[in-house]
C-alpha cells in the first residue's frame, strides 16, 4: 500500500485496481481496513483505530483516496466534498478519442441499482440527475488516448457512463461497452489528483497518485514529460 500523504488529521493512499474502499457483503479485505492496520502498526495503537471514509472510488478504479484520522477532520472534509471545494482530476485511457480534443459533457444519468449501472441521456428524463464533466486529450499512442477528466458533479459511475455515451468507453470497462477486459481485472480509470485547502491547518494540499505499473500507462507517463 502506497501512502501518498499523511499528517495528524488526514491520510491518502494510492488504491490498487480491484481494492474495495470500504467493506461490503463480499467479505473481501477493504482498503480502509488495510489503512487502519497500517496506522495501528505504525503508531502501536491499542484497540480500534478511528478512520473516516470521506469518498469512494469504484472497485475497478485506481488512484488517490483520502481518509480522515479524526472525527473533526472527517466532518470538515465531508463538508468540503459536499460544497465542491475539493478539485478532483482523473485520467482515463480510451480507444476512441472524442471528436474534440477538449470538451464539456452534460448528460442526465439514471441509476439502475439491479444492474449497478448508470445510463446517460442527452435530455432530462424521469429520475435522472444532471452530470457534468470537462475533459482534455493529453497524449495519444497508435491505438489509445489519454484523457484528463475534471468532474463537476459526483454521480454514480459518472465518468464511465458519460465517456461511453460519446463513444469513448474506458479501456477494460466491459460494463460500459469496451470490447475486452484488462489483464488485472480493473479498468483504465485513475484518480490522479486531489487538491483542497486543509480543513484544520488551512494550507493548500495537492495529492498526486501515479497510475498502475504497466506498459501503456508507462508510455503515457513518459510522453507527458
Amino acid at each position: 500500500m502506497e501512502v501518498l500523504y499523511e499528517d495528524n488529521h488526514l491520510i491518502a493512499v494510492n488504491k490498487n485496481n480491484n481494492d474495495l474502499v470500504q467493506g461490503d457483503n463480499t467479505g473481501d479485505e477493504s482498503l480502509d481496513q488495510k489503512v487502519k492496520q497500517y496506522l495501528k502498526d505504525k503508531y502501536g495503537k491499542p484497540g480500534n483505530v478511528f478512520l473516516g471514509v470521506t469518498h469512494r472510488l469504484d472497485r475497478p478504479v485506481s488512484g488517490a483516496v483520502l481518509f480522515a484520522k479524526t472525527g473533526k477532520a472527517l466532518s470538515r472534509v465531508n463538508r468540503l466534498f459536499k460544497e465542491k471545494k475539493i478539485e478532483k482530476i482523473y485520467w482515463a485511457i480510451v480507444k476512441n478519442a472524442p471528436e474534440l480534443p477538449n470538451g464539456y459533457l452534460k448528460h442526465y444519468l439514471v441509476r439502475n441499482p439491479q444492474k449497478n449501472k448508470s445510463f446517460a441521456f442527452d435530455q432530462s428524463v424521469e429520475n435522472s440527475k444532471q452530470a457534468i464533466l470537462t475533459y482534455k486529450l493529453l497524449v495519444s499512442s497508435d491505438r489509445y488516448h489519454l484523457l484528463e477528466i475534471r468532474p463537476e458533479t459526483g454521480r454514480h459511475h459518472q465518468i464511465r457512463s458519460q465517456l461511453s455515451k460519446i463513444g469513448s468507453p474506458i479501456k477494460g470497462d466491459l460494463k460500459y461497452g469496451f470490447s475486452r477486459s484488462n489483464k488485472n481485472g480493473g479498468i483504465s480509470l485513475h484518480s490522479r489528483q486531489l487538491s483542497f485547502i486543509h480543513p484544520v491547518r488551512n494550507t493548500s494540499v495537492s495529492i498526486t497518485a501515479d497510475p498502475p505499473k504497466d506498459k501503456l500507462w508507462d508510455f503515457f507517463l513518459q510522453n507527458l514529460k
